[in-house]
C-alpha cells in the first residue's frame, strides 16, 4: 500500500478541528486525522507492506522549467535554486515534523526522492512491485498508474473516507471512456487548475476521450492535426494547433516517473518491537493523541 501521504494528512486537517490540541497548545488535528486514516485502511485492506509517499521536492524545478504555470499559484515563497514553500495553513506547518517522528517511530518506511514528488516516488514503486499494489490518494493524475495486468489499482479518498472507491481499469473505462494507459494524454489536453496546467483551450473531456478512442494517443491526435486528409474538425484541429507548444512539453509534466532507484527499505508491516512501542506511547502522551494512536496501534499490530 502506498499513500499519498501529503494529500492524506491535508484530508486529516480539514477533515479534524484545529482545536483539538496537545497539552502544550500544538494543533493535532491533522496528526490525529492521519493516524485514523492509516488505521482504517490496514484494517480494511490489510497490505502487507506499507509506505508512505513523501514530497522531496512538490515542485520541482524541472517541471516548472516545462510549464512556468505549473502550482505557481501555491508558491508561498520562492527559493532560487532550491525548494519552492508551498503555501500551507500555519497550524498545518506545524504538525508535518510530528507526522514525520511519528510514522518513523511505528516503523512505517517513508520514502522520497529528491527532486522529485510523491507521485513520482508512487508511480516508481507501483511500476517496480512484484506485489499488488494499492495507491492511496485523491489525485486523479495517479489513475494513470492503474494495470489490472500487474494488480495496480488506486483507493481514491476523492469522496472522503466514509466513501472510498477502489479504481480499477474497467472503473476508468466507465467513468471517463478511455484507459489508464491513456489517462495521462486525456489530463494533458483536459488541463488541470489545481496544477496550473492551462489544457487545450475549448478541449474538454468529451472531446478528449473521444480524440483519444479515434486516434488511440497524443501523438496519434497531432499528427491528426497536422496532417489536411485526416478527418477532423475544423474548430478542434485549430485548437490542437494553437496548443502546439505546450502539448510538445506538456506529457513529461503529467507523466509521473516510473524509474526511480531507491535505497534499500523494509516496508513489512509488523508488531511494534518494546523500544518503539515505548517511544510511541511517549509521543502519544506529549501530543496527546489518544484513541487515533490506540487504533493505529492495533490496525500495525495485527
Amino acid at each position: 500500500m502506498l499513500l499519498d501521504t501529503a494529500a492524506l494528512y491535508f484530508r486529516g486537517f480539514y477533515g479534524v478541528p484545529d482545536t483539538v490540541r496537545a497539552p502544550d497548545g500544538t494543533p493535532v488535528n491533522a496528526v490525529r486525522g492521519l493516524l485514523d486514516i492509516i488505521a482504517r485502511l490496514v484494517t480494511d485492506y490489510r497490505p502487507e507492506q506499507l509506505v508512505a509517499c513523501w514530497d522531496d521536492d512538490w515542485r520541482p524545478a524541472w517541471r516548472v522549467d516545462l510549464i512556468p504555470s505549473y502550482k505557481a499559484h501555491r508558491v508561498a515563497q520562492a527559493v532560487p535554486g532550491g525548494v519552492d514553500v508551498e503555501e500551507v495553513p500555519e497550524l498545518l506547518v506545524t504538525q508535518v515534523p510530528i507526522i514525520r517522528h511519528l510514522l518513523e517511530t511505528l516503523g512505517i518506511a517513508i520514502v522520497g526522492a529528491p527532486g522529485y514528488e510523491a507521485d513520482d516516488v508512487i508511480g516508481s514503486l507501483a511500476t517496480q512491485a512484484t506485489v499488488p499494489v494499492d495507491i492511496v490518494t485523491s489525485d486523479r493524475d495517479l489513475l494513470q498508474l492503474i494495470d489490472d495486468a500487474t494488480d495496480v489499482r488506486v483507493i481514491s479518498t476523492a469522496k472522503g473516507m466514509s466513501n472510498l472507491e477502489v479504481v480499477t481499469d474497467t472503473v476508468v473505462e466507465t467513468k471517463y471512456g478511455i484507459t489508464p494507459r491513456q489517462y495521462a494524454d486525456f489530463a494533458v489536453m483536459r488541463g488541470d487548475p489545481s496544477d496550473g496546467l492551462p489544457g487545450v483551450a475549448g478541449v474538454g473531456e468529451k472531446t478528449a476521450a473521444g480524440l483519444l478512442r479515434e486516434f488511440g494517443d497524443l501523438d496519434g491526435i497531432i499528427d491528426a492535426a497536422n496532417d489536411a486528409e485526416t478527418p477532423l474538425s475544423p474548430a478542434v484541429r485549430t485548437r490542437l494547433r494553437a496548443a502546439s507548444d505546450y502539448l510538445a512539453v506538456a506529457p513529461r509534466v503529467v507523466e509521473v516517473a516510473r524509474d526511480l532507484a531507491f535505497e534499500p527499505f523494509d516496508a513489512r508491516i509488523r508488531p511494534l518491537d518494546e523500544a518503539r512501542r515505548t517511544a510511541a506511547d511517549d509521543l502519544g502522551a506529549q501530543w496527546s493523541l489518544g484513541g487515533s494512536l490506540d487504533r493505529a496501534l492495533r490496525a500495525l499490530d495485527s
